[in-house]
Order: C-alpha cells, then structure tokens, then sequence
C-alpha cells in the first residue's frame, strides 16, 4: 500500500474518482508522474479560471516572490493587498455600479460565507436564515446549515439549527414562485420567524447545476426589498467570469446586500476569499470577526493580475459565453443521441452538466473519461449530474477533445 492510503485519511474523495498522481498541470491539462496527459474539466472545483499555471499570474508571483514581497500579513496594509483592492475597485466594482465595502474573512469560501451569516444576523438582531434546496455553501457549521445535501450535513455531528429550506427554482412543478414561502412570511402561525436574510446561488454548483431563471432571481430581491430581508449571493464557485458576467448575479440586474467570492478570485489557485457587502452594513468592530489567514500576500499578487489581464474588457465574458453555448448544443446532441435514457441538460456559460437517470450511470461516464483522459466530477443529491467545468481560457480545440472525449464516455456507459 502507498503512503497516501496508508496515512491519509479516509475522507480523501477525489483521488478515489481519479486513481493516478499527478505531477504538473500547464493550461488545461494534467500530468501524472508517468507523464499522461489528462484534460482538465473539473479546474480546481472552479478554482482554476485561468488555467493551470497561467504564464502571465506566474510570472507576477515569481517577482513578487524574487524581491521578498510579505507572504503573510493578518490584516495589516501591505502593498501587495493596496494593489489587489483597487485593480477589484477600478476593474470590477466601479464599472458595474457596485459600492460594496470588502471584508477578508479568511482563506475559504466557507469562511466567506460564516462571515456573511454572522454579519446578517448582526445587522438585523434576528437569528434564522432561509436557505434552498439542495444549495450548497461550505462544510463549516454556519455553512452546513445551509447547505441542502443529507450526506454532507451528517457530517456535522451537531444539530443545525436557526435555518430553514425553501424550494429552489423549479424544484416544485407547477407551483408559482414563493407562493410557499410568502404564505409562510405572512402567518403568524407558520414558525417561520422574519429571516435576517436569504442566501442563495444563481447556479448550484455542488446541488446538480440546477439554474435560476431571471424571473425568479429578481422576484427574490424584490420579496428581499418589501420585507425588509438582506439578500447573500453565494458566489464563490459561480463568480469570477465562470458563468461569463465577473458576477453570476449580474444577468438579472441583482444588487445583493451581501456576496461570498472565493475559489477563482485568487487568479492562480492560491487561496483567498471575499465577504462583499454594502457600506452601511460594515457595523463590525475591530476583530469581532477574525482568522491568521486573511493575508496571503502571493493570492492578492495573482488576484490583481488576473484582473488586469481579464477584465479590462469584456472579452473573456464573450468567449465564456460563446464556448458554454457550444457545450450546451453538444450536451444536448449527446441527450438526443440516447432517447432511450432521459438526460437534462443544465447549466450556465462554462459550468454546465448533463443530468442521468442515476448517480450509478453518472459515475460510470466520469470513470470512462478518465480512462480517455478526461477528468469530470460528479453533482447532485444522488451524483447523478455530470459536471463540466473547464478553465475559461480553454481553447476551441481543447472544448472540442473533451466535449468528444464526453461523447464516447456517455455512448460506452449506456451501453
């Protein structure tokens, strides 16, 4: 037995998908030790944007690194830290009318979100959040209790209380929306209690990419408005360019309360989060909410980069846009192609997934791309949801290899 199995923990998950030991990664590929190449539709869980490596984020970190630039730095200013807030201020929050104050809650998306459920519940003096079905926000505990799926919440070993679940977009048939949840708001004898906010994801990653509709998104703000309630958008696996807009929720004109960031933000895969949110929420005192992790120098470094080398203008939205409407024609080829088997096609820009009878057959065509050297993780309650979510900086060629690559892994999986 290797070391991996002789001394780390069972919990590990995606090496049990993926059963080789990587060594390199440039662009949108991976090697293993023995120097097989594997294309990466999976990028970090959507943390890679940009690609593994990317040359130009690189060379800014080997600089930085070279001139002993501050590594670590809690909270405290540093030049590097300068530079990150106003490439986000001048690229990113000013350009879209955005006044949002920007909180480092720590390395994580998980972090982002504990902070914005701390904040909210703060700011409004209550104490319960309403939450969506199969939403999913972090493995912490705040997190988990707002997080959908049965499996990950059993983890917690506590009650999770002060949350309650509402339905999704589309998760009841031929009910109008919030119909539910306005009635509940309204009676006094519901047990809902006025929320201190809404949290919730345009496109649920993890929950089987189930998406929003425009509709729905802006009928949400607007319950959130009338009632007094403050909306969260979690965006830390759907923001950053990766349903094409920097922000998911920018399709339906939303102006959330509060944002969670995190994954895609630190441009190379280093970590780093944000807790955005609107200046006359930022009642915190000094330290009230704190971690050692605040200040990777090196993620801030590789953040302001990409923001100057993507968001300058509109281009990388475009492609983003253009190649997920791509691998929605091709899914939807691929659907086409086995009517004998019921198959959705989901998503949005260039997180999209093909929908299966089962977790058992999503699996299998997860395991027979990665046979082909392909990697694809799974989604959903069931893990019935084959996900793809490729760098943004994919080639048209490389879109194509794996949208193939899937093909056949679909086509021998139905088998």
């Amino acid at each position: 037995m290797d070391i991996f199995q002789t001394l780390e923990s069972d919990v590990r998950s995606y090496c049990r998908g993926w059963p080789a030991t990587f060594d390199r990664a440039v662009g949108s590929r991976l090697y293993d030790e023995s120097g097989r190449a594997y294309l990466d539709f999976f990028a970090g869980a959507g943390v890679l944007n940009y690609g593994h490596n990317n040359p130009v984020l690189k060379r800014a970190l080997i600089e930085y690194l070279e001139r002993d630039g501050i590594t670590h730095s809690l909270d405290m200013n540093t030049v590097a830290k300068r530079d990150f807030l106003q490439a986000l201020r001048d690229l990113v929050l000013r350009p879209r009318n955005l006044d949002y104050k920007v909180m480092f809650p720590g390395p994580a998306g998980a972090n982002a979100v504990e902070a914005a459920l701390k904040l909210a519940c703060k700011v409004t003096g209550r104490h319960s959040v309403v939450s969506f079905t199969n939403g999913f926000h972090g493995m912490t505990l705040g997190a988990l209790a707002v997080t959908g799926n049965s499996v990950k919440r059993a983890g917690a070993g506590v009650p999770l209380a002060h949350t309650a679940p509402m339905p999704y977009d589309g998760y009841l048939a031929n009910s109008p929306d919030f119909e539910l949840l306005t009635k509940l708001l309204d009676d006094r004898g519901s047990g809902l209690d006025l929320p201190a906010a809404f949290i919730v994801e345009t496109v649920q990653g993890e929950g089987g990419l189930n998406t929003a509709r425009i509709e729905w998104l802006q009928e949400l703000a607007e319950l959130c408005r009338r009632r007094d309630i403050l909306l969260i958008v979690d965006d830390v696996q759907m923001g950053c360019g990766r349903t094409g807009p920097f922000f998911s929720f920018e399709i339906a004109g939303l102006r959330p309360d509060i944002v969670c960031l995190s994954k895609a933000i630190g441009g190379y895969g280093l970590p780093l989060a944000l807790t955005l949110f609107r200046p006359e929420l930022d009642i915190w005192t000094p330290g009230e909410h704190n971690g050692t992790f605040r200040g990777i120098n090196p993620a801030f470094v590789a953040a302001a980069e990409a923001l100057r080398t993507y968001w300058r203008d509109d281009n990388l939205e475009k492609s983003t846009v253009a190649k997920g409407e791509q691998a929605e024609r091709v899914l939807a080829d691929v659907a086409a192609a086995h009517p004998g088997i019921p198959m959705q096609v989901r998503g949005r820009g260039l997180a999209r997934g093909l929908a299966l009878p089962s977790g058992d057959l999503a699996e299998r065509v997860c395991r027979n791309a990665f046979e082909r050297g392909l990697l694809l993780e799974t989604s959903g309650p069931e893990g019935e949801v084959v996900k793809l979510l490729p760098p943004l900086t994919v080639t048209d060629d490389e879109l194509d290899e794996g949208l193939s690559l899937l093909e056949e892994s679909v086509k021998e999986a139905s088998r």
